[in-house]
């Protein structure tokens, strides 16, 4: 006797499994130091409120544009943000620009020392003039002046000697040099107030001396740099 067949049943096709979705590859971690990136530091803050204190002391904000400002400078994360704050304020510097090698001259270590005395009157030295490697100042009921700013540094290392009796002798610096001390006040005043400059080149400024009731300081002048210095050597030696 013939079976008759029973029709098989329509096998249902398999789902496709769909493919795991490849894993990303992990990026490359790339290292950059775009110009500004360099995180800000207490220091750098508190120097840009300063210049805004100035500014607003001056005139040239409000002072509710000065409280904007504040605010935008402690918000600040990098020396880049810090900058645009105050760009078109005098004496605005939060970086430290490249600067060329310092063309120094040779050091005349036998040259005589460049004199400053001042007794019951005033001495003062600045604008553009030759540092000497020595220097001796002198103030006995007198005043001295020595300001450094804009001066042409023709050896690494300069010293000044200064000695003040019921005087004062006062030494101004720019900012990216390196200024050192080592003095004492009897009844006095003896204040240096030390720099490292970031270039391992730059003019090294040292102030020995005493004070006898009288003050020898010595200090940076803020918005004062050194930027062109090896142009002012080729210039004042004729090359």
């Amino acid at each position: 006797m013939d079976l008759e067949k029973k029709p098989e049943p329509d096998k249902q096709p398999e789902p496709q499994r769909q493919a795991a979705p490849a894993e990303p590859a992990p990026a490359e971690t790339v290292f950059a130091d775009p110009q500004g990136s360099l995180r800000a530091s207490d220091a750098d803050r508190d120097r840009i409120a300063d210049i805004l204190r100035d500014a607003l002391a001056e005139g040239r904000i409000d002072a509710e544009e000065h409280s904007d400002r504040i605010d935008a400078v402690y918000r600040a994360k990098t020396v880049g943000e810090l900058e645009p704050i105050v760009r078109d304020l005098p004496g605005a510097r939060t970086r430290q620009e490249p600067a060329p090698d310092y063309g120094y001259g040779p050091e005349d270590a036998d040259g005589p020392p460049a004199n400053l005395v001042a007794i019951f009157s005033s001495t003062t030295r600045k604008g553009r003039w030759r540092v000497s490697r020595r220097t001796n100042a002198f103030a006995l009921f007198g005043n001295i002046e020595i300001d450094l700013t804009e001066a042409i540094f023709a050896q690494r290392l300069t010293t000044i000697n200064a000695t003040s009796i019921f005087g004062n002798v006062e030494v101004r610096v720019p900012e990216n040099i390196s200024l050192r001390g080592n003095g004492s006040g009897i009844f006095g005043n003896f204040e240096v107030v030390t720099l490292e400059g970031v270039d391992p080149h730059a003019p090294v400024v040292v102030i020995n001396g005493y004070s006898v009731f009288g003050n020898v300081e010595a200090r940076p002048k803020r918005g004062k740099w050194i930027t062109d210095l090896q142009d002012r050597m080729r210039k004042h030696l004729g090359h």
